[in-house]
Parts: structure tokens; sequence; C-alpha cells
């Protein structure tokens, strides 16, 4: 018999026996503003669902390009925290994407740092596909990279046992796989979303933590920051995470 989740404890740094945390600095930001910025040319004008909103550090960057915001999010912590910050301006809904009943379509859904969480990936994105994606509309889905240059040295030190792997701490925190380009397009078209863009975000060859201390001081310049994005352009399979921008595709019964 499977072990019921706790979405809370799973987001609360202290139940993480290795000390690693759920979200860096790095993470808010540097990388958040790099994702917005991968987004925004392919954003479609409407309403907005976030699949997975933490608490709400990320969500607060779509207001500034939509007055539409929707978030589903599994842990009641996380939401109330979200809510505190944001107050009425998103509407938030807690429960799981497995069985949430949602009222109608987005123009655009993004699921960011989640996906590697679900127990059943397939079947969400089926979900997106099949029911809460507008005609017309796009899919933002992003990825840690199993392949970004920080996990192979981490492979190479005898860290971890090989790209892909989901180390202990990442298990605590609830991921369930670690995607690489190609396993993590595998399951948007089995979902039948159509790929219609791939790429990847900031080329990182440092860990989470070690940019967390690099950032505190003046060595990383702007413009360092600006050249690691670009360089991830040229090469998505070296990037921190991986984007895939889908379409509705074909429904599979």
């Amino acid at each position: 018999m499977v072990e019921p989740r706790d979405y809370n404890s799973e987001l609360d740094d202290k139940y993480n026996a290795a000390n690693e945390k759920y979200a860096y600095g790095f993470d808010f930001d540097v990388m958040h503003p790099f994702i917005i910025r991968s987004f925004e040319p392919f954003f479609r004008p409407g309403s907005l669902l976030e699949l997975g909103s933490y608490q709400g550090q990320f969500t607060r960057r779509f207001l500034q390009h939509f007055e539409d915001v929707t978030c589903v999010e599994a842990s009641s912590e996380a939401m109330a925290e979200a809510r505190r910050k944001l107050g009425d301006q998103v509407q938030y809904i807690n429960a799981l994407f497995e069985v949430v009943a949602l009222p109608r379509r987005y123009n655009n859904i993004v699921l960011t740092h989640v996906l590697e969480h679900l127990d059943d990936p397939v079947q969400v994105l089926k979900r997106v596909n099949d029911e809460w994606l507008a005609e017309g509309g796009r899919l933002f889905l992003v990825c840690p990279n199993a392949n970004a240059p920080s996990r192979q040295i981490a492979v190479k030190m005898g860290l971890i046992s090989h790209n892909a792997a989901v180390t202990p701490a990442e298990a605590e925190h609830g991921h369930r796989i670690t995607y690489s380009l190609d396993t993590l397009e595998r399951e948007a078209v089995t979902a039948g979303l159509k790929v219609v863009h791939r790429s990847g975000i900031f080329f990182k060859a440092l860990a989470n933590f070690q940019w967390d201390r690099l950032l505190t001081t003046d060595i990383i310049s702007p413009e360092y920051l600006e050249g690691c994005y670009a360089l991830g352009q040229q090469y998505p399979d070296l990037c921190s995470s991986i984007f895939l921008l889908c379409e509705k595709g074909l429904c599979r019964g």
C-alpha cells in the first residue's frame, strides 16, 4: 500500500536530513527572472494557471503580465503563505492536480519545477492537454536538468551515482524523477501534447548552495549572469533547467 504523501513536510527544510533546502536564493533571484524572460515571447493574452505555486515567489512575477491568475497548490501551508503575500490578486485552490476540478480552460498553463514531484506525471499532463488548456493556449513546462554540469560534476566526484539519480535529499523534498530533454519530451508527447519549442535556461556548473554563497560577494557580476543565460540558449543540455513549450494536441483516451 502506498503511503499518503505529506506535502507540507516535503516543502519544509527542517525535515531534510541532508540539510538541503527546498528552494535557494539562486532560484528566486537568478532563475526566476531568467525563466520569465524565456517565457515572455510566448505568452498568450488572457488567463494563467500555475500548477504548483509554492509560497508565491514565482507567482508574483506573473502578476506583472496577467490580471487573471489561478494557482493550484497541494501544500496548505505553502498556499497560506502565498495568500498572505499576494492576497486577493490570485485565485487559490488547495488541491491535488490528479483530482482537482477546475471550472474552465486557461490560455497559459505553467508547470515549473513541479513535474518531477508527481507520482503520475503523464496523467497530469494529459489533464492539461484534454481538460485545462484552451484552444490556442500554451503550456510552459520547466524541470531541473539531469545533465546540468553541476550534476555531472557531482557524479564525477562520487556524490551521486548517475546524472538522472534522485538523491536522498531530493526524495525527501518529494522528487520522483530527474528529467533530461529527451525524457521530458517523452512524457509530454505520451500525454498527447504537441511540443513546439525546446530550450534550456541558464548554463550552470555550480550547485545551488555554492551559487548562494557567491551571490553574496562581488565575484559574480550582472554581466556574468547574462553570459550564463546567453550560453544556455546555445547549449540547452548544459543548463540548470530545461524548458518545453507545448500546445494542445490530440486527446488520448
